[in-house]
């Protein structure tokens, strides 16, 4: 199995900076869990990571349906839900594939809804481990 990485772009200003940290960690999927693909930053759209990641050896999968943020009851709630838990299986699958890493916006997982599945790969007797710029 490989090892689940996580990292919030807003730590990096451009995509090459980035690039380099996933090459350097080995991560050969990235799953992109913000529930919209957007950015106010062009190159870290959803639509241009899609079409960047791949010219460097890295997949680009998008899960935001699955394990995105902003759910009505609140993040914390929707892990309890049938549809939290097969985004996690999904993760853990690809995990089993190689190098796996989780994006979302914000740089620390601690305000990022990235903490919810830390804690739920935890409980599962997954290392998380953060990529930092």
């Amino acid at each position: 199995m490989g090892r689940i990485f996580s990292l919030g772009y807003a730590n990096w200003k451009k995509l090459d900076k980035m690039l380099r940290s996933l090459k350097e960690y080995g991560v050969e999927v990235l799953v992109d869990i913000r529930r919209f693909p957007k950015s106010k930053n062009p190159e870290f759209t959803g639509e241009n990571l899609m079409a960047e990641l791949p010219k460097h050896g890295i997949e680009y999968r998008f899960m935001g349906d699955l394990l995105g943020g902003y759910r009505r009851g609140g993040y914390e709630k929707y892990t309890e839900t049938e549809d939290y838990m097969r985004g996690i299986r999904e993760l853990l699958k690809l995990a089993e594939g190689g190098n796996v890493a989780i994006m979302c916006l914000e740089g620390k997982p601690k305000y990022c809804h990235r903490r919810f599945i830390i804690r739920t790969l935890a409980k599962l007797g997954v290392e998380v481990k953060e990529i930092e710029r």
